[in-house]
């Protein structure tokens, strides 16, 4: 009798969970509708002929597919040429801000030195400039170095600027709350402090180096300010500021091929956010909360 009971219990229980899970994914593809909105209208709008993209009613569909749009996209542009400009800058970009933070937010988390916590303050207190205040200092600079129309300014201001110091905030935050029992443990075994960094804390580290490699890409990539100020070569301009000149011969903006490039553009950071997304949601929560 007992186990009749049991059985109609766990029947109606599953029952139950199924319902709220068919509850749940529903709601959450209402959520997601105006996020993705914007993305499938971009794209859809990239294979409109001009005078479909704004036609009301809108279509979600092309009426007239017109892949041509693409193909304009390098014919007006050295487009292949920029692409690579902005992939190159950003993995280099990636690469010396990844490196710096995680050295740099582990010695201000496990390295006891003179004047830390006042270094560290003054270290975030760069968050509070804009970057507009340093770019004439930053360009002049980089006139008189003779590096202005180079990549350097546009490898050198995120690599070392105030997007340093976040994720040098962000390494911190992950460090401080490391064990302290795996450190003494492998300088009772002889390593220097070094060995137990590269050897210890880095490969420990890989959520929080994962969501510090996403944020200095995405930031990198759309970076907008400083390529436009210190290029002046269209082969040396990155994506986001290229996009704005697909113009035709009277500077007015031909809104399919914009969309186009757009799409295009959007591929590397929807590839590295899908590869990287659970390293990268579990990172930022490891470096907000105390174990």
């Amino acid at each position: 009798m007992r186990s009749k009971v049991n059985k109609r219990y766990t029947r109606r229980n599953s029952k139950l969970t199924g319902w709220r899970l068919f509850g749940i994914y529903a709601l959450l593809l209402v959520i997601a509708v105006p996020f993705l909105f914007p993305t499938w209208w971009m794209f859809t709008a990239s294979l409109k002929p001009i005078e479909e993209v704004f036609s009301f009613p809108a279509s979600l569909i092309p009426n007239d597919f017109q892949i041509s749009n693409y193909a304009e996209v390098f014919r007006l542009q050295p487009f292949l040429r920029q692409y690579w400009n902005s992939m190159s800058i950003a993995i280099v970009v990636t690469i010396i801000s990844v490196t710096i933070s995680t050295m740099g937010g582990y010695a201000f988390a496990r390295i006891s030195f003179k004047w830390r916590s006042k270094m560290f303050i003054i270290l975030l207190s760069a968050l509070l400039m804009p970057a507009e205040v340093t770019l004439i200092p930053i360009f002049r600079l980089m006139v008189k170095s003779g590096l202005s129309d180079s990549f350097f300014p546009i490898i050198l201001i995120p690599a070392f600027g105030a997007h340093a110091v976040v994720g040098l905030f962000l390494m911190r935050q992950f460090f401080l709350d490391f064990p302290a029992e795996l450190e003494e443990a492998a300088e009772i075994d002889g390593l220097s402090r070094w060995r137990v960094f590269t050897k210890i804390a880095l490969p420990l580290s890989g959520p929080a180096l994962a969501s510090l490699a996403i944020i200095s890409f995405l930031y990198s990539w759309n970076l907008f300010l400083e390529p436009l100020v210190f290029l002046t070569e269209p082969n040396k301009y990155t994506l986001p500021v290229v996009l704005p000149q697909f113009t035709d011969t009277y500077g007015a903006p031909i809104f399919n091929v914009q969309l186009a490039a757009t799409s295009l553009s959007v591929i590397p950071v929807m590839i590295v956010f899908v590869m990287a997304q659970r390293h990268f949601i579990r990172g930022i929560t490891m470096t907000g909360i105390k174990s």
